[in-house]
C-alpha cells in the first residue's frame, strides 16, 4: 500500500460523538475501539476511544482517539483538516460541518479563483475547504 497521510484528531472524551458526526457528514464505514477493547478493561480510561477510523466512499480517511485522563489536551488551532477538490458536494459538507460551530472565513470566491472557506466545528476542529472552480 505504501505510505498514507491522514488527519488524526485528538479528542477530550468525545471521540465517539465526533466520529459519529463525521460519519453523518461524509458517510462510510466507521471502526472504533475503546481502551478496554484493546486489552485494558481495568484502566480508568477503559471507556475512552483508543482508536477510531472512518473510511468514506470518496476515499477520505479520518482517524481519532481520546487523550487519556491526566495527559494535557490542547484542542484546535495547531491542526487543520483540509478538504479540497471540484466535488459538487463540498458546499453541503461545509454547511454540515459548520452546524454548531463557527465559520471563520465564509465559503466564497477567492483571489486565486476558487471558492474557499474555513470553520471550527462544534468539536473544536479547524477545517479548510477549497472548491476548484472550472
Amino acid at each position: 500500500m505504501g505510505s498514507r497521510l491522514n488527519p488524526y484528531i485528538a479528542c477530550n472524551g468525545n471521540a465517539r460523538q465526533a466520529m459519529e458526526f463525521y460519519q453523518q457528514v461524509f458517510g462510510g464505514e466507521l471502526e472504533m475501539g475503546t481502551v478496554a477493547d484493546f486489552g485494558s478493561p481495568e484502566s480508568p480510561d477503559a471507556d475512552r476511544v483508543m482508536h477510531a477510523r472512518l473510511d468514506t466512499p470518496d476515499g477520505y480517511t479520518l482517524m481519532a482517539w481520546d487523550v487519556p485522563e491526566g495527559v494535557p489536551y490542547h484542542p484546535g488551532n495547531d491542526v487543520a483538516v483540509y478538504l479540497g477538490g471540484d466535488d459538487g458536494e463540498l458546499r453541503g459538507r461545509f454547511e454540515k460541518l459548520s452546524a454548531g460551530g463557527t465559520v471563520t472565513m465564509p465559503l466564497e470566491k477567492q483571489a486565486w479563483g476558487d471558492e474557499a472557506g474555513a470553520l471550527v466545528d462544534r468539536f473544536g476542529i479547524t477545517w479548510m475547504v477549497n472548491i476548484t472552480l472550472r
